[in-house]
């Protein structure tokens, strides 16, 4: 079986050349503990995901579908095979839009990468009854948190979510066939092999935002299809081969077609890999919201702050018109047309998010229960709500908020960066995010021990203790 990869100069056989060789003493410090931040904070997403409404369908369905197996689901103390584990453990994590995003090339790292990698661990310690360690864990996935933002950026970012496409399930599945490989120590032609499996399987539509289930579960087909990717190539199963760089056919020049973005696919792919760390630009979440919404709620934080907004009513207010890029502005402006949003559209709704942090003063988890969700004093103000388009915003995630009042008085705030992004949340914040998300979900003495796991992982033999606590059986947040 051929060991090299099949063009070394190619885009394709150098990221899996990089990916096979870099060793985690070659990754800086700051970049090893962001990786442990964004692998607790996905960790807590799934629990705090486990038994929402629309995860338990998943769960129950999917466990009715397939036997059990050795990889354990986040939260039920249930097994299931490693594909089915990817996939639903990848749904817990997305199920409630507080996980990780990167703001250039959305996708949801941590929701691709620990389901699949745990499954993979788990898989191993079934088959062959060898235990991989917290090290390689760690070092998979930030060889996965890296790669996959850069192929988003090869297909243009934002862009994708602009065509309409769900950007992190369409390269969120070459990053974790990559990951997985990794872990599973594969040779560079197999990594190769594991890219075109999970490359040919890319998709995933964002229509799927508008109240569907589908739209937790789209991160999880691409996990799955990654780890089915890197399993099929370790058994010798081959793929396509430099499929990145393939003009009929390849993944960049089907997925992004344009030559001036074609131009711009080597750069983002390969430009300072290993020594400018695309992990720091993942940003853990301030609000469970879709990632580039969160500068709107900001700009009313700002008002409030500033208690310009102290002695306004909803009577008060005449209008509220809320500029955005083009990928916020397809993604979450659309028109609200319905007095009975589900959670996953007004997660998806500036308009709703603007609403929420006007009337309530914040937005949590607590926003998007149903008996808030669809309050008539929200939808009364949601109708005064317009997304407008803004060109120059287009580059970057600046949002501005526009007020008119019956009186005519006019009240505007703008944010360049949301919070979580600049400034990004700092340690004690994301702590602070992970004792309060899963204040109903487990005790204090379990928390404290999925934290110490993950925060020293690089230093455990073997990740039983981490998984066995990740499989007790979790709370419900919502009832």
């Amino acid at each position: 079986m051929a060991v090299s990869v099949s063009d070394p100069d190619g885009l394709t056989g150098q990221l899996c050349n990089w990916a096979v060789r870099l060793q985690l003493s070659k990754v800086p410090n700051d970049v090893q503990h962001r990786a442990k931040l964004i692998l607790l904070d996905g960790i807590s997403c799934g629990l705090v995901g486990a038994h929402l409404q629309w995860s338990e369908t998943a769960v129950k369905t999917v466990l009715e579908l397939e036997p059990q197996g050795p990889c354990s689901v986040i939260g039920w103390d249930k097994s299931v095979g490693g594909s089915a584990a990817t996939l639903l453990n990848s749904t817990l994590i997305q199920g409630f839009e507080l996980d990780d995003w990167h703001p250039y090339a959305p996708l949801h790292s941590a929701a691709l990468l620990i389901p699949a990698l745990l499954s993979a661990i788990e898989q191993i310690k079934m088959v062959e009854n060898r235990s991989i360690s917290g090290e390689s864990m760690l070092l998979a996935m930030i060889v996965g948190l890296e790669v996959g933002p850069r192929i988003g950026l090869g297909l243009g970012g934002g862009e994708m979510l602009s065509r309409g496409w769900h950007s992190g399930a369409v390269f969120g599945g070459p990053a974790v066939a990559i990951a997985v490989s990794k872990v599973l120590e594969l040779s560079p032609r197999q990594m190769e092999w594991a890219l075109g499996t999970a490359c040919t399987q890319a998709g995933g539509l964002m229509s799927a935002q508008f109240g569907s289930m589908t739209k937790r579960m789209q991160h999880g087909f691409a996990a799955r299809n990654g780890f089915v990717a890197a399993f099929l190539a370790r058994g010798g199963y081959t793929g396509i081969e430099a499929v990145l760089e393939r003009e009929y056919g390849g993944f960049l020049s089907t997925f992004n077609p344009t030559s001036e973005q074609k131009s711009a696919s080597k750069n983002s792919l390969l430009e300072n890999l290993g020594t400018v760390w695309e992990i720091c630009n993942i940003q853990i979440k301030a609000y469970p919201l879709m990632g580039t919404l969160h500068a709107a709620v900001d700009c009313i934080r700002q008002l409030q702050d500033q208690h310009r907004m102290a002695n306004i009513t909803l009577e008060n207010i005449k209008t509220i018109k809320i500029g955005m890029g083009e990928a916020p502005y397809k993604h979450g402006g659309w028109k609200v047309e319905t007095d009975s949003l589900e959670p996953t559209g007004a997660q998806m709704s500036a308009a709703y998010a603007v609403a929420v942090q006007l009337i309530d003063g914040e937005v949590t988890t607590s926003s998007f229960v149903p008996e808030k969700l669809n309050r008539k004093v929200l939808h009364q103000l949601i109708g005064k709500i317009e997304c407008t388009h803004h060109s120059e915003f287009d580059r970057s995630l600046k949002t501005r908020i526009t007020i008119q009042l019956s009186d005519d008085q006019i009240m505007e705030a703008s944010v360049e960066s949301p919070r979580g992004v600049k400034p990004k949340l700092t340690d004690d914040e994301i702590m602070d995010k992970t004792i309060t998300s899963l204040a109903g979900c487990i005790d204090e003495h379990r928390r404290q021990s999925i934290v110490d796991s993950v925060m020293s992982i690089e230093g455990s033999n073997d990740l039983d203790v981490l998984i066995a606590k990740l499989k007790e059986s979790a709370g419900a947040i919502m009832k």
